[in-house]
């Protein structure tokens, strides 16, 4: 078993044992399902919506070369640049190029998972940069030394009395700060960064190839002040995030919002074409676009495991999967947690990563919440299949699942022996089955035997 493994399974036993993080946690998902449902509402019909949205990335994914070389033309005429980087060390490498050239000893950046994936904040800070995190969440965990807990709500896991003793901690703030107090501290200090920075980094929630845009949607602001206020802008995404046109956005946007965080749509959505033009009065001079593979076009040459690139980073499976609000965000120890990042991550971070699709209870609700309509659990149970097909499975165990299939295909052997036999061979052989969960308890007769009893009696 790899020390991945071994470490998942030592951390979400000792976390769905935290009955205080289970209460958070679930307080937390509580209210966002209060809301979800009301955000719904401004759909006709949720489920043509759903359908459509993954029509669009269906297509998007279809022609992805032509779409990205299109947004490329587009927002390289307006004065961009785009940077085309196959994995992590080549992005890294090349925003630490940008960042000398623009003298940068001060960076701040918007919520950005892609910037997670590839450990931005630890790279700029080993190159003498303070790299900032100006959304609230990020910025509390950055202060607690914790990566995000959720693709959306990066603190879910704290309660506002755990953020005004962090804020105690760190910045010397009383412990009694309301959430309003800890809010107004964190806004005070991150503008005197903005002000600071000469580099700005966000990420891009959608890419946009007919009008060569990124396009940007957050409740904070400080993804717009991420980008405007420093002299330069970096713009990191991965290649599936492109839409074929800007009139998408008009599906995509509640969607995301919806499905999110229950609103209609979020605060401030922006559409960025480049830097500062000629007779514009503010945003940045220099403008890069650095458009990231890192492992996504293992996904898309799998024909079944592509449709996970549909994927618009809403968070809703996470908040639906019994098995992430048991055991947590960090069990995982990946960038992408819950459902979609079972599926993703050993295409992303390679087969060192292959237990993550059997931590499920494959309840199939996190398909049915999914936006895009992606087939998660469908898409688990791939992943498990080929990770056996690659030799992921020891040899006692392919043994007794051959057994296993034998048995079951065959109904005389299904009825041999008695319920305590085939008790003692779940437990003795099938050792894995009793080592997670309860012992099997087989009944003293199977229903084809009394069956057969009950057809001989009415004889």
């Amino acid at each position: 078993m790899p020390n991945t493994a071994t470490s998942f399974l030592k951390k979400s036993a000792t976390k769905a044992a935290d009955l205080e993080h289970r209460r958070k946690i679930n307080f937390n998902i509580g209210k966002y399902n209060a809301v979800v449902p009301k955000g719904k509402e401004q759909f006709v019909d949720v489920a043509i919506a759903k359908e459509k949205a993954k029509n669009i990335k269906w297509r998007a994914l279809e022609k992805l070369d032509e779409y990205l070389e299109q947004f490329e033309q587009k927002i390289t005429e307006r004065g961009a640049k785009v940077i085309w980087a196959e994995n992590a060390e080549q992005a890294l490498a090349e925003i630490n190029k940008i960042c000398k050239a623009a003298n940068c000893t001060t960076l701040v950046k918007s919520k950005s998972m892609v910037t997670e994936e590839i450990h931005l904040n630890q790279f700029l800070e080993s190159n003498g940069i303070e790299s900032v995190e100006t959304d609230l969440g990020e910025y509390i965990q950055q202060l607690d030394g914790e990566a995000p807990y959720h693709i959306v709500t990066p603190a879910m896991h704290k309660s506002k009395e755990d953020v005004a003793i962090l804020f105690h901690e760190k910045l010397g703030t009383p412990l009694n700060l309301t959430p309003e107090e800890l809010t107004i501290v964190a806004r005070k200090k991150l503008r005197e960064k903005y002000v600071q920075a000469q580099v700005g980094v966000t990420g891009a929630n959608f890419i946009l190839a007919d009008i060569g845009g990124i396009a940007i949607t957050e409740n904070e602001g400080n993804a717009r002040l991420s980008c405007a206020w420093p002299n330069t802008h970096i713009v990191i995404a991965g290649i599936e995030k492109v839409l074929p046109s800007v009139q998408d956005l008009h599906l995509f946007w509640p969607l995301l919002s919806t499905f999110g965080t229950g609103q209609q749509v979020t605060v401030y959505n922006s559409i960025i074409t480049g830097p500062r033009q000629l007779k514009e009065t503010d945003g940045p001079t220099n403008m890069y676009v650095i458009l990231l593979d890192n492992g996504r076009t293992n996904l898309l040459a799998n024909p079944t495991a592509r449709e996970a690139l549909y994927c618009i980073r809403c968070g809703a499976c996470l908040n639906a999967c019994p098995v992430y609000k048991n055991i947590g965000g960090h069990s995982y120890e990946t960038t992408y947690s819950g459902p979609i990042g079972k599926v993703i991550t050993p295409y992303l971070k390679g087969e060192d990563y292959n237990h993550l699709s059997n931590a499920s209870s494959l309840c199939g609700n996190c398909t049915e919440v999914c936006p895009v309509k992606i087939n998660l659990h469908e898409l688990l149970l791939h992943n498990r299949h080929e990770a056996v097909v690659k030799g992921s499975s020891t040899l006692t165990e392919r043994i007794a699942w051959k057994a296993w299939k034998q048995a079951s295909l065959n109904r005389n052997l299904m009825n041999i022996g008695s319920g305590k036999m085939k008790n003692w061979v779940v437990s003795n052989v099938f050792k894995g089955w009793a080592q997670h969960r309860k012992e099997i308890v087989f009944g003293e007769k199977t229903f084809n035997k009394m069956w057969q009893e009950k057809v001989e009696k009415s004889k």
